[in-house]
């Protein structure tokens, strides 16, 4: 009687079996996961991974890759945000901020240098990765990408950037008063 190495096939198998039980774990958390496998019989977690899979073929593949890819960067961390929010502590609050700035910056450059992207073979698989790296709390991306470049920069630009967002928002209160007076005067002229 042999015990199996994690490198041999009962190894794998026994690994993937309990991450597979861990992942059923998981999603008995969610009450139409729970449904779904009572009326269907088939077990939530294997349609979970189906569906990751599909999903990760369309993105490999570039069959809707773009919106994967931004529904993944987006709806996530929209309701991860939204419990961030509701919840009482403040630890999980700062890490969707974190997140948020680092995306936004992200989108940004992306929007920037599309045409070069155009040309890079798997982007949106790259970029899918990427997201998941900078959403997920088990990796804390976003706070290490952030700390390691977006502040230092955040910080020496801080004081140009309000210099600049005064200038705008002064610019618009002009712009704002000058058309609400000539309103008034052509509501004044037609009376």
């Amino acid at each position: 009687m042999t015990t199996a190495t994690p490198y041999s096939v009962e190894g794998i198998q026994a690994k993937v079996k309990e991450v597979i039980a861990r992942l059923d774990v998981e999603l008995s958390q969610f009450k139409y996961a729970n449904e779904f496998e009572a009326r269907t019989g088939v077990p939530k977690s294997y349609v979970a991974l189906g569906a990751g899979g599909v999903a990760f073929l369309m993105i490999f593949f570039n069959l809707a890759g773009q919106l994967l890819t931004n529904g993944i960067s987006w709806l996530y961390p929209a309701y991860a945000s939204f419990k961030a929010i509701e919840s009482p502590g403040k630890e999980d609050d700062k890490q969707w901020l974190t997140y948020w700035t680092v995306i936004g910056f992200v989108q940004m450059v992306e929007y920037f240098s599309d045409i070069l992207l155009y040309w890079f073979p798997f982007y949106y698989l790259f970029k899918t990765l990427v997201v998941l790296y900078l959403a997920l709390p088990q990796f804390r991306g976003a706070e290490v990408v952030y700390n390691r470049f977006l502040r230092v920069y955040l910080l020496g630009a801080q004081n140009d950037i309000d210099a600049q967002a005064n200038k705008l928002k002064a610019k618009f209160h002009s712009a704002q008063t000058d058309i609400t007076a000539a309103a008034t005067s052509a509501t004044l002229k037609t009376d």
